[in-house]
C-alpha cells in the first residue's frame, strides 16, 4: 500500500458546505512523483482555506505533500441520494466541478450528481 493509497479520494458532511479540490503528491523517486486528486467539504468551515489547512496537516502527517486547486460549494441530500456542485472560491479559485463528481461518483454511485459552475 502507497501512501497516496491511505488517502480516501472523498470526504464530504451533510447538508450544504464549502468544499476544496485538492491534488496529493507522493515522491515516486529522482524526478517522478505519484499523484491522485481528492474532494474535500465540511460544515465547520466559514472559509474553503479552513478545509484546506486541516487536509493538508492530515497529508502531511501521512509523509505527502498536497496544493489546492480550487473549491466551490456542494449540496448533499443523502435521504434523496442528491449531490450537487457548484461555485468558486475566493481565495482558491473555481475547482474542476466535473472532475470533482467524477471523484465524487466513485464513493456515491447510487447518487444522482450534477455541478454548475453557476452561484457562489
Amino acid at each position: 500500500m502507497t501512501g497516496l493509497d491511505k488517502v480516501p479520494d472523498v470526504d464530504i458532511d451533510e447538508g450544504i458546505f464549502k468544499y476544496v479540490y485538492i491534488r496529493v503528491y507522493e515522491d515516486a523517486g529522482g524526478d517522478d512523483r505519484n499523484e491522485k486528486d481528492i474532494v474535500r467539504g465540511y460544515n465547520f468551515a466559514e472559509y474553503h482555506a479552513d478545509i484546506y489547512d486541516r487536509t493538508d496537516g492530515e497529508i502531511q502527517n501521512l509523509g505527502l505533500d498536497c496544493e489546492c486547486l480550487g473549491g466551490g460549494r456542494i449540496i448533499h441530500k443523502p435521504d434523496e441520494k442528491y449531490i450537487k456542485v457548484y461555485g468558486y472560491s475566493m481565495g482558491f479559485g473555481r475547482a474542476n466541478h466535473a472532475r470533482a463528481v467524477e471523484i465524487l461518483k466513485t464513493k456515491y454511485s447510487g447518487y444522482t450528481i450534477e455541478w454548475s459552475d453557476e452561484g457562489y
